[in-house]
């Protein structure tokens, strides 16, 4: 037993043939067995139940978890005068493991026809420690998946024979009660815990990273490689002072190593993946982990060149390893010196780690058939061919290849093999013999990761070793735990579970095929014994950069105020107020957009939080000092959701004494879960200071009375500048006309008394955006249906000059006034202009903000960059090819559009095509709106400039040709147009045109040729048709290497690109002419020039010899092989083995890093 459950539970030490928790009368669970049952046979029926240490032999096998023995105790309780006993009797306390115990017994059952017997703690009731837990180790079977003693043996079977013995349970009323009880330390604290409440930093000191989905191959290495102190040092150094947003993965990753080393809870990582680049898909998406560490470790010392942390990494993690041929029977020898950041050693086949490293090195021997071609001068030799370490890191990582490609299965595998690690590691017999070896070549274990399941579901967590000497733990996910060295090293050797060591078992359960552990090692840590006090110096507060901890602090104060908020929320109101400079800045329906956010827009209504018992005075009070009036002349009206869904002012509060609260609910509809109101300001005061309220009169008898006037809001149309905005309110009888609202407007508006005789004032009344109608001027305010918080909108029209033509003037003046195309300023046309407030509000209600894309392969996006434009849904298509021509200053007919995928990553849609009915809300959405459809954006399209109109290209072949430069480092993607009676030829010329090169007369000769699968498929004849080019092969164009013009009769191969393995192509494939007797090292050169790679870029591609069959193996290339001696041209393939650059979002880990 382990101290390590509730005191209240019983606990139970056995199996029996019937065993439940104390509280259960029955079950009939059908748990698997973690083990075959003890047998009830011959063997056992010679057991004495008073021979104890026997019995405790049966009753007490072996532990899987092996955890050390604290103390064995028998305990014999003779239970006298049987049935004289109460319903629920204790047996005497004994001492194990230096607490208390007692059987419990139940001699009529507990609520069954059973006599019920356990075992519990011996504390009395008051004196029960409050940290007191027990567990009961069961082991559950197939055949009884309950726990406990509830049905120990039938009451009526007490004082008979025993199972055809001769001897009773009961006699002579008394029986004998036997408690086998084991006590076991727990070590880890973590033995049966059941995890309920586990608190990994109160318990471990360390915390653990939450899984977003299926990121636990992630969190495994981050924490394997915050606890490289080295490592985590290093990234503390990155200067990122100045980053103010999430998307810098240095960054992050200074602030997941910050939480880290300071939180007290799990930590999140989802900012570090989103400055990754990854989205959702990614998340759920398991990586190749080597392939990650690789590039964070890449990305990590592309932030780290030129600051004090420059090189650092590769101290820590990059070893040197020499590839080798050595002739044995004279002095020659070429090799090649490579850094190499990991080890990526074979599992299948090797029994140990040491044999997978003797396998690493091991030599192959080059003779016979197979000599080596030393030079000119010694011909072939037999030579001795491999690799040998001139050093290893401080911090070596090695992946163990648990994970590979079955050819025949044409499937991968993950390996499931035993494979042995030790916990120290003499690595000194696989280096070379010039190693530098003043120092021990001693390795000791740190950090192995494990990945539990198959291919299919599998799970991740490593075991790491933080400190020279403490213990291992456990890092699975977002709970740690400390771990025994059997948890670390035999239980992740992987292959068949050890063979039960109970000699109970029955013999029919060994005959069963072995069951192979579903765990295993698949990445180990070893760190130098004479450098682990460099790499594991503890890192002091301190370290941190200043700058991360004062943003946590910060933003945890920001969090707590927040929280604070949240917490007082109930006591609060929010208030959205109108004043009159929100409405004056205004200039669209309704007084204000109560959606608007007020630090963003000056129309939107200003936000105050109120405590809900202030009175609607102390309210104004804090309106009041905001807008800086006197709070005596400010007046707060109550909005309300009109039938025709428009907000207005409905009435004054004119109790200010009322609590914010009672007012709130004293509004019929709440549809705002804050109180909107409109914060009128009075234009005039009394003698005594008082404000005068143009609604309400005073009366002798102190009762204040409303007359007939109401409130109207006033918005100007200006026609010649094309907008809204709000004017001030005014008050106005109800008997009064319309024409009376011009003189108020006339000197609201400072235009004097009367307007010259060509203009007129006309007045629309906005019921509703859908809804504007002129105002009759001889009509009466109260004919018009005229009310407390309408809005009148008015605009002078001149009779003399067409508004049109001076806006248009006016408008395209300023717009030539720019030199070069502004993109921010659009190009005026007619149908930019709008006579009347009724088609303007009409605009309003219809326009939308358009995002116009340069198609990503079909435009220029440095010559014609992304711009928006703010259209209306009416926007015919024609209407709509002016409005984008004029933006980018090319004809309208050379436009074409695509819809826009919501997803980021995705291609454009479908093109959009031209009909007489169609307009730009047709467009945005389609008529056949499917799930398909239901993913486009409705805010963007793409657009295409074409090399002639629309019409005429219907009438061409469209082509898509990539054109290879400076060697094939350089592509350029181009569409051409040719008519579809044109050859290659004419292909060719249309190519030289639209790629703006030089012809073929001054700069060679151009070839065509078809690419199938990433791999060549032919080259295509000069006369060969357009029409009869297959729509599914890539077409390649490039100039023809001269050393092949110049060749008569040139053998070539068939060159492609894949990565580690010869199945993952990738790249454009080529041709490359080969040189008999030409040694691969000269080879290269030319290879060098022909593909354009230089430098570091070169160096590091492998090069294969790769056979045209299924599955084929890649066999890699020595300089010293002779490429022309060893192929078949027809059945070869040759191979650059290099990563893929210029892969998008195909696999996911490809997306890392894009900030």
């Amino acid at each position: 037993m382990s101290q390590d459950l509730n005191p209240d539970d019983p606990a139970f030490t056995m199996d029996t043939d019937d065993v439940s928790s104390m509280n259960a009368t029955s079950a009939d669970n059908d748990t698997l067995p973690d083990a075959p049952p003890i047998t009830s046979d011959s063997d056992s029926d010679q057991q004495s139940a008073d021979d104890f240490e026997s019995m405790k032999e049966l009753v007490l096998p072996p532990l899987a978890d092996d955890p050390p023995i604290v103390e064995d105790v028998i305990n014999n309780w003779t239970v006298e005068n049987f049935r004289a006993l109460k319903k629920k009797e204790h047996g005497p306390v004994f001492q194990a493991g230096g607490y208390p115990w007692r059987v419990l017994l139940f001699p009529h059952g507990n609520n069954v026809d059973f006599l019920s017997i356990y075992l519990e703690h011996g504390f009395e009731a008051d004196k029960i420690p409050e940290d007191w837990m027990h567990t009961a180790h069961h082991r559950f079977t197939k055949e009884e998946g309950d726990w406990g003693f509830t049905r120990f043996v039938e009451l009526k079977k007490l004082v008979h024979e025993w199972e055809g013995k001769d001897r009773t349970i009961i006699e002579n009323d008394t029986c004998n009660i036997t408690a086998y009880v084991r006590v076991v330390e727990d070590e880890t604290g973590a033995l049966w815990h059941s995890f309920i409440n586990y608190n990994s930093k109160k318990e471990t000191g360390y915390v653990g990273l939450k899984n977003q989905g299926a990121t636990c191959y992630l969190n495994s290495l981050l924490q394997s490689l915050y606890f490289t102190n080295a490592f985590r040092q290093a990234i503390y150094h990155i200067p990122t002072e100045t980053e103010e947003d999430l998307g810098d993965s240095a960054y992050t990753l200074q602030r997941l190593f910050y939480q880290l080393q300071t939180s007290n809870n799990d930590v999140s990582t989802s900012e570090l993946t989103k400055s990754f680049g990854w989205e959702s898909r990614h998340i759920y998406q398991q990586q190749d982990v080597q392939e990650l560490c690789r590039k964070l470790m890449e990305r990590m010392e592309d932030k780290m060149k030129g600051t004090p942390a420059e090189n650092v990494l590769a101290k820590i993690f990059s070893g040197k390893v020499k590839t080798y041929i050595s002739c044995i029977n004279v002095d020659y020898e070429s090799s090649r010196i490579e850094d190499f950041w990991d080890i990526q050693l074979n599992v299948t086949g090797n029994k140990d780690l040491q044999a997978s490293f003797e396998d690493y090195i091991n030599v192959e021997r080059m003779d016979g058939d197979n000599k080596y071609f030393a030079s000119e001068e010694h011909q072939l030799q037999d030579a001795n061919k491999g690799v040998i370490f001139q050093s290893f890191p401080d911090v070596l990582h090695l992946q163990l290849k648990r994970f590979l490609y079955d050819y025949y299965k044409d499937m991968p595998i993950k390996v499931n093999d035993r494979h042995e690690f030790p916990e120290v590691i003499d690595l000194a017999p696989y280096l070379s013999e010039d190693a530098d070896r003043s120092e021990s070549w001693l390795y000791q274990l740190h950090g192995v990761l494990v990945h539990s399941g198959d291919l299919d579901a599998g799970h991740y967590y490593a075991f790491l070793k933080p400190t020279k000497d403490g213990w291992f733990y456990r890092y699975d996910d977002e709970k740690v735990t400390k771990a025994t060295k059997r948890e670390v090293l035999e239980d992740n050797y992987g292959g068949e579970y050890p063979p039960t060591q109970n000699p109970y078992v029955r013999s029919g359960a060994s005959k069963k095929l072995p069951i192979m552990r579903p765990n295993s090692a698949y990445m180990l840590v070893y760190i130098r014994q004479t450098r682990v006090d460099k790499i594991l110096t503890p890192v002091q507060e301190q370290e941190i950069p200043h700058h991360i901890h004062a943003r946590f602090t910060e933003e945890a104060a920001a969090r707590e105020a927040k929280r604070k908020e949240r917490e007082e929320q109930h006591l609060y109101i929010g208030m959205k107020v109108i004043t009159s400079s929100t409405f004056q800045a205004h200039s669209g329906f309704d007084l204000t957009n109560f959606e608007g956010a007020p630090e963003n827009d000056p129309a939107a209504p200003r936000i105050y939080r109120i405590l809900r018992s202030a009175t609607v005075q102390e309210a104004i009070g804090s309106i009041a000092q905001d807008i800086a009036v006197d709070p005596k002349r400010v007046r707060l009206w109550l909005m309300v959701n009109r039938q025709n869904k428009t907000i207005r002012p409905d009435q004054p509060v004119m109790d200010t004494h009322l609590t914010v609260e009672e007012t709130y609910t004293r509004i019929s509809s709440h549809r705002d879960n804050m109180l909107r109101v409109w914060a009128e300001v009075a234009e005039e005061v009394g003698p005594d200071g008082e404000p005068i309220w143009p609604t309400f009169q005073s009366q002798p008898d102190g009762q204040t009375t409303r007359n007939d006037l109401i409130v109207l809001f006033l918005k100007y149309f200006d026609v010649e500048n094309q907008i809204i905005s709000g004017v001030s309110h005014v008050y106005l009888s109800k008997e009064k006309k319309v024409e009376d609202l011009s003189a108020v407007i006339m000197k609201k508006m400072g235009w004097g008394d009367k307007l010259p005789d060509s203009e007129k004032l006309i007045l629309w009344e906005e019921i509703k955006p859908t809804m504007i109608e002129a105002l009759k001027p001889k009509q009466t305010l109260k004919a018009a249906e005229l009310q407390d918080g309408d809005v009148i909108c008015f605009q002078r029209f001149s009779e003399r000059k067409s508004s049109q033509q001076s806006f248009l003037e006016r408008k395209s003046t300023s717009t030539a006034a720019s030199s070069e195309l502004s993109l921010e300023k659009p190009v005026v046309k007619k149908w930019d202009f709008f006579a009347d407030a009724k088609s303007y509000y009409e605009f309003l209600y219809n326009r939308r903000h358009i995002r116009f894309l340069p198609h990503p392969t079909r435009c220029n996006a440095e010559e014609y960059p992304t711009f928006d434009l703010v259209l209306s849904i009416r926007t015919t298509y024609d209407q709509l090819c002016e409005r984008v021509g004029g933006q980018l200053g090319i004809d309208p007919t050379h436009l074409r559009f695509y819809t826009v995928n919501n997803n980021p990553s995705s291609s454009p849609r479908s093109v959009v095509k031209r009909a007489v009915a169609q307009n730009l809300h047709t467009i945005m959405n389609p008529q056949a709106y499917t799930t398909v459809n239901s993913s486009l954006r409705p805010d963007a399209l793409y657009f295409e400039v074409l090399e002639m109109s629309l019409a005429e290209m219907e009438t061409k072949k469209s082509i898509r040709v990539t054109l290879l430069s400076e060697g094939i480092t350089k592509d350029e993607t181009f569409d051409i147009f040719v008519s579809k009676s044109s050859n290659t030829e004419d292909l060719i010329e249309a190519l030289v045109r639209k790629a703006k090169i030089p012809g073929e007369a001054e700069g060679g000769k151009i070839r065509l040729y078809e690419t199938s699968a990433l791999k060549f498929s032919r080259v295509l004849p000069r006369d060969y048709p357009v029409l009869s080019l297959n729509d599914y092969s890539q077409l390649i164009a490039e100039r023809i290497p001269a050393e092949e013009l110049e060749a008569e009769d040139g053998q070539t191969i068939q060159v492609y690109h894949f990565h580690n393995d010869a199945g993952k192509i990738h790249g454009i494939p080529f041709r490359f002419m080969l040189k008999p007797g030409e040694t691969f090292m000269d080879t290269k050169k030319r290879l060098e020039t022909r593909t354009g790679y230089k430098g570091k870029s070169f160096e590091k591609i492998k090069f294969a010899l790769v056979r045209r069959m299924p599955y084929a193996k890649a066999q890699y290339l020595n300089d010293d092989d002779i490429l022309f001696d060893m192929t078949n041209l027809e059945d070869d393939f040759l191979g650059m083995d290099h990563v893929d650059r210029s892969r998008g979002l195909r696999n996911g880990i490809e997306d890392l890093f894009l900030h």
